[in-house]
C-alpha cells in the first residue's frame, strides 16, 4: 500500500508527463531504476534526450522544489543518466539535457514551473 507522499508523488509525475507532452516531447522512460538511483521522467524533445526531476513540496520551510535538487541529488541524477545510456545504446549519440519540474500545492491548476538545463553533467 503506498503511502501519501507516494501518491502525491506519483499524481505529480503524472502532470509533469501530461505537461511535457502537450508541448511535443515523447515519453522514453518513467520510473526507470537502476543502482545508481531513479529517473523520474526521460523523454524525447527532437533529437535530444531530456531527463526529468519531478520535484512536488507540500511546504517550503525546507526550501523550494528546485532547491531540493542540490549538488547531491545531481550526482545522483548524472549517475544514472549514465547508467540508462549504457542500457540503451541507441539513445547514447544523443544530446542529452538535464530538466526540472517543480510543483507546489497551489499548482493544483496544472501551473508549474520548468526549469529547462536545470543544471550540467
Amino acid at each position: 500500500m503506498k503511502d501519501s507522499r507516494q501518491v502525491l508523488g506519483a499524481a505529480a509525475e503524472q502532470q509533469a508527463l501530461v505537461y511535457l507532452e502537450q508541448r511535443g516531447l515523447c515519453l522514453l522512460a518513467k520510473n526507470w531504476r537502476c543502482r545508481q538511483g531513479e529517473l523520474d521522467l526521460v523523454m524525447r524533445e527532437a533529437d535530444t534526450v531530456v531527463f526529468v526531476e519531478v520535484r512536488y513540496r507540500r511546504h517550503t520551510a525546507w526550501g523550494s522544489a528546485q532547491e531540493s535538487v542540490d549538488s547531491r541529488k545531481q550526482q545522483r541524477l548524472i549517475r544514472a543518466a549514465q547508467a540508462f545510456l549504457q542500457s540503451a545504446p541507441v539513445w547514447a549519440e544523443h544530446p542529452c539535457r538535464f530538466d526540472v519540474i517543480a510543483i507546489r500545492p497551489e499548482d493544483t491548476n496544472g501551473s508549474l514551473d520548468w526549469i529547462r538545463n536545470a543544471f550540467d553533467s
